[in-house]
């Protein structure tokens, strides 16, 4: 048996490697080969090329490095094609993955994808191409699989990773410990991102906000994680040319901790959104992005909302104030709201609950599941 997987990231990696854990259970003697990092590699992976040059970022840098991801995917095609594996697995990375499905499937190999593209949001024609590329395709999250069904491509949703790790109930009392924060006085987290551009965009403004709230509470405690050490200089450099003295701690990682420490929460959309609701956190969402980015995007783009508490609930549930609504008096009259409104906070932790207990399926064993029916659909089948 092998078993061939293409993940393009740190994310990917961590999938992945669950996955190869899970599938190993059911098919110990399998052998596993493609690209992946170094939680796929410590389950014995066999990686072809290191995963990180696949994990580039941005427009500019894609370009920077097109030949060479060119070549990636044009030799492992050729590689497959002359030594079939019983499946493909593409884990998100889904522009360079669905052409490499596409072919392998066209050459008779069976195909999946592990983590739907965001075609439910937006250039939604691009799930033809998905229904070339893919025998199955497994989704986190319960509304991407309606969409597959509704587009007849063969789905199953497996739930989320995060879902399974978080606890259904976290204390807040050891984080704020180990964050050196009060215990009695109510915590605000801020995160603008992990992208140099958006704390360029999102600092300020996050920083302006904590002050509109400190004018009010001057009892409040805020906390930023900084996703690396150059956000974290650029954070501080921040707060050093802020024009009022605000007294807010800046910490290096640690963002599950911080999340688990706060009372509130302002964040950049994301998967961090995610986290902030399996924590059961009040969150308020602020966001910009360059104005021409914004006008494309807002022509493109079918969802009413952005971040995942509100697309997994189909109505608002969390606050989201976009590029010119994004101020700071919009957003520190939502945050205060949230921290004094008790009894619309208890019901959306209720809320919050009840769609953990949706996304908790134990996603790595479901996934392998999916698998292993669709290499034995196609064992039974030649």
């Amino acid at each position: 048996m092998r078993i061939a997987i293409v993940a393009g990231e740190t994310s990917g990696d961590m999938l992945g490697a669950g996955l190869v854990k899970s599938l190993k259970e059911r098919y110990p003697d399998a052998e596993f080969e493609g690209i992946g990092g170094p939680l796929m590699q410590a389950h014995g992976f066999n990686s072809f090329v290191p995963m990180e040059r696949l994990s580039v970022m941005g427009l500019v840098e894609v370009l920077g490095r097109l030949f060479e991801l060119l070549k990636v995917r044009r030799d492992l095609i050729n590689h497959w094609i002359k030594n079939p594996p019983d499946v493909f697995i593409g884990i998100d990375a889904p522009d360079f993955n669905l052409t490499l499905e596409e072919k392998l499937r066209a050459a008779g190999i069976t195909t999946a994808h592990y983590v739907s593209p965001s075609v439910w949001a937006w250039r939604q024609k691009r799930v033809l191409k998905v229904k070339r590329a893919v025998d199955l395709m497994l989704t986190l999250f319960p509304f991407e699989a309606r969409f597959y069904e509704e587009h007849d491509v063969p789905v199953k949703f497996v739930g989320h990773h995060l879902a399974d790790k978080i606890p259904f109930e976290t204390p807040t009392a050891p984080a704020r410990e180990q964050l050196g924060l009060d215990k009695d006085s109510k915590v605000v987290c801020l995160m603008p991102g992990s992208r140099g551009s958006e704390v360029q965009r999102l600092g300020e403004l996050f920083l302006r906000t904590a002050e509109l709230m400190r004018r009010k509470r001057p009892e409040l405690q805020f906390i930023i994680p900084a996703a690396s050490v150059e956000r974290r200089n650029q954070i501080e450099a921040q707060l050093a040319d802020y024009p009022v003295n605000l007294p807010v701690k800046v910490v290096l990682g640690q963002s599950h901790t911080c999340m688990t420490a706060a009372d509130a929460i302002l964040l950049a959309s994301g998967t961090a959104t995610l986290e902030a609701m399996l924590l059961k956190k009040p969150m308020v969402v602020g966001y910009a992005v360059a104005p021409l980015t914004y006008h494309i995007l807002k022509r493109l783009v079918t969802q009413p909302h952005i971040s995942l508490p509100n697309l997994l609930a189909g109505r608002e549930l969390v606050p989201e104030y976009i590029q010119h609504e994004a101020t700071a008096e919009h957003l520190s009259e939502a945050l205060l709201v949230r921290l004094e409104d008790s009894a619309a906070m208890h019901q959306l932790h209720e809320t919050f609950l009840f769609i953990h207990r949706q996304l908790k399926r134990d996603a790595d064993n479901e996934a392998a599941a999916a698998i292993a029916e669709l290499i034995d659909k196609r064992q039974a089948a030649k």
